[in-house]
């Protein structure tokens, strides 16, 4: 009897551990011995993964933490199996309560990492099933998700599941996303939830939210606004605004390297001001723009007594361009600063700043007044010592000539 017994046991745990049907009884079981006690689940949770397959068995094991059991395809609970009540879909429908729920997953996988990526393949699956769930099911799934992003317990990678067709045709992707990120921002800011979007790429995808016809930044922003995320409304048209200005710099360069910029500056120039309106991008952002792609079209010498010359003759075709967007004190200050920060940043040109300015003076894209600013007070720190020993002799001219010129109308009064 005691060979028996001993028989029995052993078979009994290897039940447990190599039987999904009996691993899923044995965590049911203990989950509904600790009642609604989160921090008795989270002891029964860390004890049992000395006993049973957490490793074979991780889908399983969140299936029932989550819904109460077994997941069938499409989200609906299995019905041959027991099921507990403890759960998070059971559970009280309150950031508290699910910040609860959140500790009891970080205190499993920190004590077992080998579950880290089930869990986050748990997510994305849980996410895809989400018109299998009810309302108030979804809700709890979200604000849940939106504390273990905050925190890092799971990648935001796990997003790409809500641009699933079928629930973003439905609208079940965009309402979902409300909730959970109204929880995330309730744990971190605008600033961290930004970085983790960026750090997987899905912060030029939040469109996807939505489907194809409804896929605009005003659409976006007008639907996260009214929902109180205009937090996130802002930085959408943020990404989509730098996502636009990469696009263009993109389109820019091409037509520079593939033309003649005799013949096509003109088509250039007509191009840049559609872009401009459509964008909405400001003519300081625009000038920026334009020199990078000015600069970028060309393969530049290496030697530093040749490429002065090589720039001022490139610089000279494309002076049309740069006049066409520095209509403004600001613009001509800006694109100065650009020229200062790209002849520092490439060694070559330390020696051509002076040259490129004084080239831009003489075609009218940069004023006296522009340059004289930038020479008193608007330049950057970076090689400050050396352009303006380069400059010195220019700026004494522009000076004098600013001096005749108001003497000369003083005597004409």
């Amino acid at each position: 009897i005691f060979i028996d017994c001993k028989w029995i046991h052993i078979i009994q745990q290897f039940k447990e551990r190599f039987d999904p049907t009996q691993f899923q009884e044995s965590i049911v079981q203990g989950l509904n011995q600790t009642g609604t006690d989160l921090e008795a689940v989270a002891k029964f949770l860390d004890a049992s993964g000395a006993k049973l397959d957490y490793r074979r068995y991780a889908e399983t094991l969140f299936d029932i933490l989550v819904a109460g059991g077994m997941l069938a395809p499409g989200g609906t609970l299995s019905d041959d199996v027991t099921c507990t009540e403890v759960c998070l879909f059971k559970a009280q429908e309150d950031m508290e309560t699910m910040q609860a729920y959140a500790q009891v997953f970080n205190k499993l996988i920190r004590r077992y990492k080998y579950l880290e990526k089930g869990f986050e393949e748990e997510i994305k699956k849980l996410l895809l099933f989400l018109k299998g769930f009810t309302e108030s099911e979804r809700n709890k799934l979200a604000m849940l998700t939106g504390i273990l992003l905050a925190n890092g317990n799971v990648s935001a990678s796990i997003l790409s599941s809500l641009f699933n067709e079928n629930l973003v045709k439905e609208g079940v992707s965009a309402s979902f996303a409300v909730k959970l990120f109204k929880s995330w921002l309730s744990e971190k800011d605008i600033n961290s939830l930004a970085a983790s979007l960026r750090k997987v790429g899905m912060d030029s995808r939040l469109m996807e939210l939505f489907p194809a016809n409804k896929r605009s930044c005003e659409h976006f922003s007008k639907y996260f606004t009214d929902a109180g995320l205009k937090e996130l409304s802002d930085f959408a048209r943020n990404q989509q605004s730098i996502g636009a200005r990469k696009e263009l710099q993109k389109e820019l360069q091409e037509q520079m390297s593939r033309g003649d910029p005799l013949k096509d500056v003109s088509l250039i120039i007509a191009y840049v001001r559609e872009e401009i309106k459509k964008n909405n991008i400001s003519e300081q952002t625009m000038i920026g723009l334009i020199w990078s792609s000015v600069m970028s079209s060309v393969e530049w010498n290496k030697k530093e007594e040749l490429v002065t010359e090589q720039a001022i003759k490139h610089l000279k075709q494309y002076s049309p361009l740069l006049k066409a967007f520095t209509s403004q004190g600001l613009s001509e200050l800006t694109l100065l600063l650009k020229i200062q920060e790209y002849c520092y940043d490439n060694i070559h040109f330390m020696k051509a700043f002076q040259k490129i300015v004084v080239l831009l003076y003489k075609a009218d894209v940069l004023s006296e007044e522009a340059i004289l600013k930038w020479h008193n007070e608007a330049r950057l720190a970076k090689g400050k010592s050396v352009f303006l020993e380069q400059m010195k002799k220019f700026v004494e001219w522009l000076k004098n000539a600013e001096e005749e010129s108001e003497s000369e109308e003083d005597e004409a009064d």
